[in-house]
C-alpha cells in the first residue's frame, strides 16, 4: 500500500525562515506550498484541496495573525492540521483551536517533521 502524501502549507513571512522551513520539509519528501501571509495562504488552501496541514508563524502583515488563521483554517477546513510557530510569543494550548500544536523557534528540521509525521499518523 502507497503511503498518503503530506502536502503542507508554509505560511511565513520572513523570506529565509520560509525557503529553510520548505527546503527541510521537501527533503523530508513532503510537498509543500508557501505563503507569506494569511490572504496569500487562504488563496492556496482555497485552490489546494490536498493540503493536510499548516505550518504558520503568529507575527506576520496583514489583518490576520497566525493565531487568527489558525481559528480560521480550523473552522473552514477541519480536517487540516495545524502548527504554529514563534519566535516572540509561546503559546500554550488555551491560545490555539483545538487540536493545534505549537513550536518555538528556532526549531530543529527533525523536530518539526516528526511533528508532522506525528500529526497525520
Amino acid at each position: 500500500m502507497p503511503e498518503a502524501l503530506i502536502v503542507v502549507l508554509v505560511v511565513e513571512d520572513e523570506p529565509l525562515i520560509r525557503m529553510s522551513v520548505v527546503a527541510d520539509l521537501e527533503d523530508a519528501n513532503f510537498i509543500v506550498y508557501e505563503a507569506s501571509d494569511a490572504k496569500e495562504a487562504i488563496s492556496i488552501l482555497e485552490a489546494q484541496r490536498e493540503i493536510t496541514l499548516v505550518f504558520t508563524d503568529v507575527d506576520m502583515p496583514g489583518t490576520m495573525d497566525g493565531v487568527l488563521l489558525a481559528a480560521y483554517v480550523r473552522d473552514r477546513w477541519p480536517p487540516i492540521k495545524i502548527i504554529i510557530t514563534s519566535g516572540q510569543r509561546n503559546l500554550r494550548p488555551d491560545d490555539m483551536p483545538t487540536e493545534s500544536r505549537f513550536i518555538a523557534k528556532p526549531y530543529q528540521r527533525e523536530e518539526v517533521v516528526s511533528m508532522i509525521e506525528t500529526l497525520l499518523a
